[in-house]
C-alpha cells in the first residue's frame, strides 16, 4: 500500500502531499507503538514477581493512632486498606486540628505532640491518653465510631471525613498543647478505605495512587525502614537518634544501610507491598521522641542532607520508604522479610 502511495504521483513520483501523507501516517503507527509499549510496560510494572528473595527479618512494629504522637509498640498487626492495624488500634487513625478552621497540626510546628501517649486496653477498644503534668483521659474509640455523625477536616488541603472526639478531650489537649482552654480538638477518621487523591508534590511517584493514601496519613498507609539505615546516619552524628524517630512502621533486620531503596517488591507473611515513593524527610526528623525537643543543630535532617538527597526531591533527604500495599494479610515480629 505504502508503495502504490508513493508511485501514484505524475510519472511514477511521489508528491509533496503523498510524502507529508506518509510521513504523518508513520509517525502515528510510531507514537501508538511507543503508547502500546510504555501501557504495556506500566501493567508490567504492577505484577508481583514470580521469584522472591530472603533480605531479611521484621525486628520492630509500631502503630502511631494519632497523627504526630506517640507510637504503640506491637507484637503483629493487621494489614488493611488504610494501614496496620490491631482492632481499634490503627495507624494515623486520630489527628489533632485547629478549632477555628480543622486544619491538622503536627510535630513539625508543635513537638510537644509527641509526648502525647496513647495506649490501648485489652480489646483493642478503648484508648487512653497521657502525657506529662496531665492527668489520663479515655477515648471509648468503639462508641464514638457507632455514636457520632461525621463532619470534616482537612490534610494538607484535602477534605477527609472527621468525627469529632468530644469537649473533654479536646480541652485535654488544649491545655497541654497551648496552655489554654480551647483552641485544639481531636478527630477521628471512620472509614475503611482511602478517601484522597495523590497530593500534587507526589504526582511525580508515577506508582503511587490514591488507594495507597491510607487515612490520615501524609502520603501513604505504610512505611519501611531498616535497622542498616538508621546505623548508617548514626555513625555520622554526634548524638545517635533511635530507630523511633524515623517513626516507620516496620523496622527490618538484615538489608545493609539503605538496600529499601532500590527494592520494587515486598513480601511479609502473606502481605505484599509495592515500593510507591522515598520516604522524604522533613523538620519532624530532628525531634526527640522522648523529650519532645528539635534538635538546636537540626539533627539528623543537616546531617541527611549531605549525603542523602535525591534528584527531584529537592532538600528533602530520604530515609526509608513509602509503600502501597497490594495483598492484604498480617505480618508479626521475627516474620521473614522478602524482596522481589
Amino acid at each position: 500500500m505504502l508503495s502504490k502511495l508513493l508511485n501514484d504521483g505524475a510519472g511514477g513520483k511521489p508528491t509533496a502531499g503523498q510524502l507529508l501523507a506518509v510521513a504523518a501516517g508513520v509517525g502515528v503507527a510510531t507514537a501508538l507503538g511507543y503508547g502500546v509499549y510504555r501501557l504495556l510496560q506500566y501493567r508490567a510494572a504492577q505484577q508481583p514477581p514470580s521469584e522472591w528473595h530472603r533480605v531479611g527479618e521484621v525486628s520492630d512494629l509500631w502503630i502511631y493512632p494519632i497523627k504526630s504522637c506517640g507510637a504503640v509498640r506491637v507484637r503483629q498487626f493487621q494489614c488493611s486498606p488504610i494501614g496496620p492495624q490491631v482492632g481499634f488500634l490503627r495507624d494515623r487513625i486520630f489527628m489533632v486540628v485547629k478549632s477555628a478552621d480543622g486544619k491538622f497540626i503536627t510535630g513539625r510546628s508543635h513537638p510537644t505532640l509527641v509526648l502525647v501517649q496513647p495506649a490501648f486496653d485489652a480489646q483493642y477498644e478503648r484508648m487512653t491518653l497521657s502525657a506529662p503534668g496531665m492527668m489520663d483521659i479515655g477515648v471509648d474509640v468503639k462508641k464514638l465510631l457507632e455514636s457520632s455523625a461525621p463532619g470534616s477536616a482537612e490534610v494538607w488541603d484535602q477534605p477527609v471525613t472527621a468525627v469529632d472526639c468530644g469537649e473533654e478531650v479536646a480541652r485535654w489537649l488544649s491545655r497541654f498543647l497551648l496552655s489554654e482552654d480551647f483552641g485544639l480538638r481531636l478527630v477521628y477518621y471512620p472509614l475503611d478505605r482511602p478517601t484522597r487523591p495523590v497530593r500534587e508534590k507526589n504526582r511525580i511517584h508515577r506508582l503511587l495512587t490514591a488507594r495507597d493514601s491510607g487515612a490520615l496519613h501524609d502520603a501513604t498507609s505504610y512505611m519501611l525502614v531498616s535497622e542498616g539505615s538508621v546505623a548508617d546516619v548514626n555513625a555520622r552524628l554526634d548524638k545517635p537518634v533511635p530507630a523511633l524517630q524515623f517513626r516507620a512502621n516496620i523496622l527490618v533486620k538484615g538489608p545493609s544501610a539503605f538496600e529499601e531503596d532500590d527494592w520494587k517488591w515486598i513480601r511479609i507473611g502473606d502481605t505484599v507491598y509495592r515500593n510507591v515513593k522515598p520516604c522524604t524527610r522533613c523538620l519532624f526528623t530532628n525531634v526527640d521522641p522522648e523529650t519532645g525537643v528539635s534538635s538546636p543543630e537540626q539533627e539528623p535532617l543537616t546531617t541527611l542532607r549531605k549525603y542523602r538527597l535525591k534528584p527531584g526531591l529537592g532538600q528533602s533527604p530520604v530515609v526509608g520508604m513509602q509503600m502501597g500495599i497490594r495483598t492484604l494479610g498480617a505480618i508479626g515480629l521475627g516474620d521473614a522479610v522478602y524482596v522481589g
